[in-house]
């Protein structure tokens, strides 16, 4: 999909009528900056993708969960997270009492950085105003921050996933939590690594619905 409009088009038939639920202003912001996002050559990541991959969900979620960028079949599809890693992370969405089309999912960047590697600095300085933008547009209550690269590269830090999850952040004064990306339990082969991991983001997601209901008890 190269153009705003097939974005728009696929997002209906998929069932996602929630784009035409905002007010006209932030809606038509959002659908500027898909068309930014679609013609961008600021990086040299734009010579290796096949699609863009924008971001998609709520127009006005309580939930962001940002990854770090776009995967093969991403790529393939102009859509985030629906290989493997997506298919976990939605279990998880919906076993928190939401759905996909209820929430926003985007990344970092939004091209496939060649091999699934991670973003380089300049390529994140070249992106991350788009994602800073979107943020602005869809005012979350809270930000999941999906593995370390998408923590760091948010908050300009250096922190290890395995420290900090759980923990709350801030990034323009909206709640921030970090925790495993989907794909980091995937690769994984222990059972009991398996199942511990599996907790301890669960967990991270209880606190995330904690925040949203307004619970002053979560800990930062």
């Amino acid at each position: 999909m190269t153009e705003l409009t097939d974005i728009l088009k696929f997002y209906k038939e998929i069932g996602a009528d929630f784009v035409e639920k905002r007010d006209p202003e932030p809606l038509s912001e959002l659908r500027e900056l898909t068309r930014r996002i679609l013609s961008c050559t600021k990086c040299s990541l734009h010579k290796t993708k096949t699609n863009y991959v924008p971001g998609e969900g709520n127009i006005s979620p309580e939930i962001m969960f940002v990854g770090e960028g776009p995967g093969e079949t991403e790529d393939k599809f102009g859509r985030p997270f629906i290989g493997k890693a997506g298919q976990l992370l939605e279990k998880i969405i919906d076993k928190m009492g939401y759905s996909r089309e209820t929430v926003f999912i985007g990344n970092i960047v939004k091209c496939r950085p060649p091999n699934n590697r991670d973003p380089q600095e300049d390529e994140v300085k070249a992106c991350i105003s788009f994602l800073e933008a979107q943020i602005k547009i869809l005012e979350p209550k809270v930000i999941v921050c999906l593995g370390k690269v998408a923590l760091n590269n948010l908050l300009n830090s250096n922190y290890p996933i395995s420290k900090v999850r759980g923990q709350l952040f801030s990034f323009m004064d909206i709640p921030v939590i970090p925790t495993y990306h989907p794909a980091f339990i995937l690769h994984k082969k222990d059972r009991e690594e398996i199942s511990r991991v599996k907790w301890e983001m669960w967990s991270d997601m209880e606190k995330v619905m904690a925040i949203i209901k307004g619970d002053e008890a979560v800990e930062s």
